[in-house]
């Protein structure tokens, strides 16, 4: 499968409107495209930094009267590669964003890495791009 390419990650959220504002607002992203499943009550909005045909993105799935999800403790992270960790974590901050672990180098290295935590509780792990 040499030729295969990530086009999402999925995450189930509480508040599709909160989640898309996080992620829009807070994180910097774009409203790719959003649409309702009403046979099946869910809706899935996807956000991303640019046109899903050239990278990742990010699927907000919100099943209708569903607020809140356990959270397992299998899943990670998402990470997102950043030019200067510390403004972006400044502006996260600035716009009401949860940083839940500062920037500064990782433990036993030299990359700077800081994490968010959006609204319902999933981690993103900022890396500084060298």
């Amino acid at each position: 499968m040499a030729n295969g390419r990530i086009l999402h990650t999925m995450l189930r959220v509480g508040d599709l409107d909160r989640s898309i504002q996080f992620y829009t607002d807070i994180m910097g992203m774009q409203l790719l495209r959003k649409r309702d499943n009403e046979a099946y009550k869910y809706t899935l909005a996807f956000v991303g930094y640019g046109d899903e045909s050239t990278g990742a993105v990010i699927e907000l799935t919100y099943n209708w009267g569903t607020t809140e999800y356990e959270m397992g403790d299998a899943f990670g992270h998402i990470a997102i590669g950043v030019e200067d960790i510390y403004a972006t974590c400044d502006a996260i901050k600035a716009s009401g964003g949860n940083v839940s672990r500062e920037p500064g180098p990782v433990k036993g290295g030299s990359t700077h890495i800081a994490f968010v935590t959006d609204p319902d509780g999933y981690k993103i792990e900022l890396i500084q791009r060298s």
